[in-house]
């Protein structure tokens, strides 16, 4: 069993496609970036501060405690969940024609230990029009994403190609999240061990 420290659907949804049992207690943390913070180390230290905040909580009771964050970089800038539609405007237009990254870190929380995992994808997006970009930002989908899109909705379209986790880009890397689980003791698929 294992708690992990977001109320995120889609990291639910893919510790449930691995079979790992898990409650949840969503972390309330500050998650602001901090002044000449590399894009690799701010989702490292949300990742482990959500960890860490839940670790000590009821909700916990005792359970490792797994802490995930994910932010799309183009460059050195960080995008996160857009504020508003012209926020996801902006973003969803930088990325267009572009390839960015996608830093996905995990963290587990065990015994007062923290063990992380980075994950680094690279995604390239083909150009989009503005009547693109409208009619997806219209969707609804891009609220609550990191860098304003959801790769496993209606934006796969735009990706014209993916290196690295396809699990990662959706916002919980699965190799490197049951790499942390195995060394915990969590049961995987029926499994401790990861990749059987």
């Amino acid at each position: 069993m294992l708690c992990l420290a977001s109320a995120s659907p889609r990291r639910q949804e893919l510790l449930r496609q691995i079979a790992v049992e898990y409650a949840v207690a969503a972390a309330d943390i500050d998650e602001s970036w901090l002044p000449g913070e590399a894009p690799g180390d701010y989702v490292q230290r949300l990742a482990r501060s959500k960890a860490f905040a839940v670790a000590g909580g009821a909700a916990a009771a005792g359970l490792p405690v797994l802490g995930a964050d994910t932010s799309v970089v183009l460059g050195q800038a960080i995008f996160g969940k857009p504020a508003d539609a012209a926020d996801a405007h902006r973003m969803l237009s930088r990325l267009a024609g572009c390839e960015h990254q996608v830093m996905s870190a995990v963290a587990l929380v065990k015994n007062g230990t923290c063990h992380e995992r980075l994950s680094i994808s690279r995604v390239r997006f083909a150009p989009l029009s503005e009547a693109q970009i409208d009619r997806y930002i219209a969707s609804g989908e891009p609220f609550g994403k990191a860098g304003a899109y959801a790769i496993q909705g209606r934006a796969a379209i735009f990706v014209e190609h993916l290196q690295g986790s396809y699990s990662g880009v959706m916002g919980l890397p699965l190799f490197e999240t049951a790499q942390l689980l195995a060394a915990a003791g969590v049961v995987i698929g029926g499994d401790t061990r990861a990749g059987t």
